[in-house]
């Protein structure tokens, strides 16, 4: 096991550099069942807009958060209308409803895409900037926006501390927004939230929350020892919790554990980017509207497969393989993808792409769409061309 100090000696014997800036949500707070009893006190003045999905409300999650806050005297309207692979449609509506109450606050109630339209919807509150000049890094001009305070109820995405967000186009192209004004001031992670989640959602959140912490530890432009630490402590915790929480639900501190585990791979990648299997995953998510993370894990093994053939790509792969994969031992990191593709088997999820819908009809669509993902792209390990992409999609097949 790495310890922080054992990674900063590491780096320093391998000549890394040391000059980073890393950043996170301001504060987080971990509490099962804390959700409905502590937002009041966290939220900044008097009129706080949700944003969530029907899903989430049918669940009844969010109700006694709203009953909380209207007994502590603020004032409460919910935009429930978010879906998967949230559009910029949402974005809007959910802004002007925040817009029309005079919102002083936003908390994003929900999994990575309420997260994300939560994220946009504050800063708009405050801005006139159009959404299309938003996309990519840092292109965001306002240097305000409503609080912000992020709930997640999946173990998953890691959007609570990431300055991320990514939103479907109208052209059904998936486009990241990626500055640091959407890094929330609270993240809260209330394990209780997250019980009622199906296995099928639970296995692919949480196969998602470890190709974050993946990526982030091999990623080739941004890697750094805290993104390092974090990625190791997020494994841990899923790698020894994903089955438990699959097969017991309702073990409560296995899905604590898991909450926690994604929340630190998503302050692992947000100072260090996912790479080849993210932007892989995009299209197929954008496309065919398979949820990102079952995109995530379909094209996982094979992505790390590819970047098996990059030396000091293998070695980190056998750096996490016991992580991942707890009481394993492998010698070979082309073992440890196949270990990979039979741990997602194994928790029943699908595992080609024909499962989804995809033949080979879709390939060269998907490769080229891919393409577009190159600020992601630049951070993996082995190239990724169209030609190598294709070959992947294949691969998947």
């Amino acid at each position: 096991s790495y310890s922080f100090c054992t990674l900063l000696t590491l780096y320093q014997n391998k000549k890394r550099t040391m000059s980073l800036t890393f950043g996170t949500a301001k504060r987080i707070l971990v509490e099962l069942g804390c959700s409905a009893g502590k937002l009041p006190s966290l939220v900044k003045g008097n009129k706080a807009l949700i944003v969530t999905d029907k899903g989430i409300r049918s669940l009844g999650l969010v109700e006694p958060t709203i009953s909380k806050l209207q007994q502590s005297g603020i004032g409460v309207e919910v935009y429930d209308s978010v879906i998967e692979d949230p559009s910029v449609k949402c974005v809007r509506e959910a802004t002007q409803l925040a817009k029309s109450m005079n919102a002083t606050s936003v908390i994003g109630f929900g999994g990575g895409s309420s997260m994300d339209v939560a994220k946009i919807a504050a800063v708009l509150s405050k801005s006139d900037q159009p959404i299309d000049t938003m996309y990519g890094v840092e292109q965001i001009k306002e240097t305000d926006r409503l609080q912000l305070i992020q709930v997640p109820t999946t173990s998953g995405t890691g959007s609570e501390v990431t300055p991320i967000t990514i939103l479907t186009t109208d052209s059904q192209e998936k486009k990241g927004i990626v500055d640091p004004i959407l890094l929330p001031d609270w993240a809260v992670l209330d394990g209780e939230l997250t019980l009622s989640v199906p296995k099928h959602v639970t296995s692919a959140t949480g196969v998602d929350a470890m190709v974050h912490a993946i990526e982030a530890y091999t990623g080739k432009i941004k890697k750094n020892v805290i993104s390092d630490s974090l990625a190791i402590a997020a494994l841990k915790l899923l790698g020894a919790n994903i089955h438990t929480v699959c097969e017991d639900p309702n073990n409560a501190k296995a899905r604590s554990d898991m909450l926690l585990g994604s929340c630190l791979a998503g302050m692992a990648f947000a100072n260090s980017p996912v790479a080849a299997v993210h932007a892989l995953a995009y299209p197929i998510g954008a496309k065919f509207h398979v949820p990102h993370g079952l995109s995530n894990a379909l094209m996982l093994p094979h992505v790390m497969k590819v970047n098996s053939q990059v030396a000091s790509c293998a070695e980190q792969y056998l750096e996490l393989a016991s992580y991942m994969l707890p009481g394993s031992s492998f010698t070979s990191a082309l073992d440890v993808s196949a270990a990979i593709a039979d741990l997602s088997k194994s928790l029943g999820m699908k595992t080609n792409l024909r499962e989804v819908g995809i033949t080979e009809n879709d390939i060269k669509m998907l490769a080229s769409e891919s393409m577009n993902q190159q600020r992601l792209l630049i951070n993996n390990p082995f190239e990724v061309t169209l030609d190598v992409a294709e070959q992947l999609y294949t691969a998947a097949l």
